[in-house]
């Protein structure tokens, strides 16, 4: 008898374990996002190939700015060179001409030679004088011109090098493994660019992330300070809200940042700092909003 019993319950146990096998629900994986449709900053390098590509543009437009300020130089150093000897030769004649015609006069009686000589010299000192002060005025302005454009240029490099500095930096904070060192290169970023609206957004999003809700309050308000359609800080600072008690100011602020950036409502579904707020009808609709643009898409 027991070990018919026992027989019987294996049996039991056997059909029992088919029955929650075949009936498991299927676990659907899901379908990974196509390259095509990817963002083009996702990419691999693709954000070192546009810096490296601007980079390469600016520096063949400066070098093509300096061949054609070079090619005018010359030009109208040629020119001036060419009017030069024009005028020579024409004081020259003019010269041998009223030497000419005061030999004759001298020889009728009107004044003597030596007279019209000296009259004559003043007047070819005189209209030299003239011509060389004009286009010494000329070179000068080309002299300030060529500083001027020299002043662009190397203003230009001191950019790219600030931008490439920057970027190296922005590298650095995505593989900065905490809050803390994050926010030590978001302060040698404002070291080189003050104020910089983006460094300071993530700078908010850092000290959220060490607990610091009043300090990131503050950072996001001196952001709207200087942009009021922010949708970042916006959004930052409905996260402070929220973790300070301040539900109302946080849905408040979450729909502007909505508004301005309608993909911040597909965040903020999964946000965890807006536990607090789920139940709130105002924030079920950001969030009801957001599954209807992704239907209609």
């Amino acid at each position: 008898m027991k070990t018919t019993a026992e027989a019987a319950m294996i049996r039991f146990l056997s059909l029992l374990l088919l029955t929650m096998t075949f009936t498991a629900p299927a676990v659907e994986t899901p379908e990974p996002q196509a390259y095509s449709q990817q963002s083009i900053y996702d990419k691999p390098l693709m954000e070192r190939y546009v810096l490296d590509e601007l980079k390469s543009i600016r520096q063949d437009q400066q070098s093509l700015e300096l061949r054609v300020t070079q090619q005018i130089t010359d030009r109208e150093l040629a020119v001036a060179d060419k009017s030069m000897n024009y005028a020579n030769v024409t004081v020259t004649y003019f010269f041998y001409l009223i030497a000419a015609a005061a030999s004759l006069i001298a020889l009728v009686g009107w004044q003597s030679l030596r007279d019209i000589r000296v009259n004559t010299q003043k007047m070819a000192n005189q209209k030299l004088e003239e011509i060389a002060g004009r286009y010494e005025k000329k070179f000068q302005d080309m002299e300030r011109e060529l500083k001027r454009k020299s002043r662009i240029i190397t203003e230009n490099n001191r950019e790219i090098e600030r931008i490439n500095e920057i970027h190296n930096l922005w590298i650095r904070a995505q593989h900065s493994q905490t809050p803390e060192q994050k926010i030590e290169i978001y302060n040698e970023i404002l070291k080189i660019r003050p104020g910089d609206l983006e460094a300071l957004t993530y700078m908010a999003d850092a000290a959220m992330e060490m607990g610091e809700y009043h300090w990131a309050l503050s950072i996001c308000n001196r952001v709207l300070e200087v942009d009021q359609q922010n949708a970042n800080a916006l959004y930052q600072r409905a996260c402070a809200y929220t973790k300070l008690g301040a539900d109302e100011q946080a849905i408040s602020d979450l729909e502007l940042a909505v508004d301005f950036s309608a993909s911040l409502s597909e965040a903020a579904k999964e946000e965890k700092d807006f536990e607090a707020l789920h139940g709130y009808q105002r924030f079920d609709q950001i969030i009801a909003e957001d599954d209807s643009n992704t239907n209609k898409s």
